[in-house]
């Protein structure tokens, strides 16, 4: 069971400060360089297990080669015969959501879970021979880079010129400037808010995971919700546009004073109901990515010993709501207690079941059964 994080206790994962005082000091602010963040560390999965889930479909690849100025960008699914030698410099192998498919790397993820779940994305693994990287780039969005296996050396820049580097598939920028170098070693770990230029070389063969973060751009919040809202809408009566006193128009190309009115109020009725603006949020966070699916049990065991959300899954809340998997259910009281503390710690205990409404508890065996959640045995914790 994940507890929530002490946000108050220093912590060697942020270079002995507690989180409440990194986001304080840091977050979308400056950068940290932290030694032996995560002391022992091991590489979530082996290279030729990479590699492998490389060939298939299910996880979003990429392979990054640069020959002097030549950069070469494929993206999978990609085959082992579709990779360079391992003993070829300047090569890079890119997955994406790797925390989806294999349990470490969630379990690496989790510990950035004092950054609330709707900003937390995924973990990327980057596996890179000697002199490997993706060229000096800015990310406009927050990440951790965890050096889990051999030496990466980094350089980085503030915000400036973000000019880009023309003809060339990956976007690189043509002016960086480094301020700042660092060698990392398994286990160090870097914090780049968005906007910060950084190169990140292999110094022999390496892997480092990147601890990224959602940052929705405005416009495409704005069109998720208002497209959750809008389908609420269909399923109520519709109310169609009428004119009757419209005269005779000499302007039949105008758009009339009142279709533009009906419009415009179409749309704030849409955003009225603040309720309904938040579930249409809730939902908009929690939809599951498209390479996401939950595959239902071949048979679902009883729950009573206990349940933990699919690492898959997407589960959040608001003081009225509680959101799964892009779909919402009205909560309170108790209830609303125990799905507010599934969210936080993804798992609940065979006791805290056993205090769920028949309600609950049979919206609970309803996600078991489609794949959303997995029973706990006797001896799970």
């Amino acid at each position: 069971m994940q507890l929530p994080p002490d946000i108050d206790t220093p912590t060697p994962l942020l270079g002995s400060l507690s989180p409440r005082r990194f986001m304080r000091r840091h977050w979308q602010k400056k950068p940290l360089l932290i030694r032996r963040a995560v002391p022992g560390v091991q590489a979530p999965l082996s290279r030729s297990a990479l590699f492998a889930l490389a060939a298939g479909e299910a996880v979003e690849s990429r392979l990054i080669v640069r020959r002097g100025e030549t950069w070469t960008l494929r993206c999978g699914p990609l085959p082992r015969r579709a990779l360079p030698p391992v003993a070829q410099a300047g090569w890079t192998l890119l997955l994406q959501g790797l925390d989806l498919h294999v349990p470490a790397a969630h379990e690496l993820l989790s510990m950035f879970r004092f950054v609330p779940e709707a900003r937390l994305d995924d973990l990327m693994l980057s596996w890179a021979s000697d002199g490997g990287g993706v060229g000096p780039h800015i990310d406009s969005y927050d990440v951790f880079l965890l050096q889990v296996q051999g030496r990466r050396r980094w350089r980085i820049g503030p915000p400036g010129d973000g000019s880009l580097r023309p003809g060339l598939p990956l976007k690189i920028l043509a002016n960086f400037e480094p301020r700042q170098e660092w060698l990392l070693e398994p286990g160090d770990m870097l914090y780049l808010p968005p906007g910060w230029g950084h190169d990140g070389v292999a110094e022999g063969e390496c892997m480092t995971a990147s601890i990224g973060f959602r940052a929705p751009a405005r416009s495409e919040l704005a069109r998720e919700v208002l497209g959750r809202l809008i389908e609420r809408d269909d399923d109520g009566p519709q109310v169609l546009y009428r004119d009757p006193s419209q005269a005779a128009t000499t302007e039949p190309g105008r758009i009339p004073d009142a279709l533009q009115r009906f419009a415009a109020d179409a749309v704030a009725r849409a955003l009225r109901d603040p309720r309904a603006l938040q579930a249409a949020l809730g939902e908009a966070l929690t939809e599951p990515k498209p390479r996401v699916w939950f595959a239902p049990p071949v048979e679902v065991p009883a729950i009573g010993a206990g349940v933990r959300l699919d690492p898959r899954t997407r589960m959040m809340y608001d003081p009225v709501h509680v959101f799964v998997n892009g779909e919402s259910w009205r909560a309170a009281g108790r209830d609303a207690a125990l799905m507010r503390r599934l969210a936080d710690r993804r798992a609940l205990s065979a006791g805290e079941l056993a205090r769920a409404s028949g309600a609950a508890h049979e919206l609970l065996t309803q996600w078991a059964e489609d794949g959303w959640l997995q029973a706990m045995g006797e001896d799970d914790d």
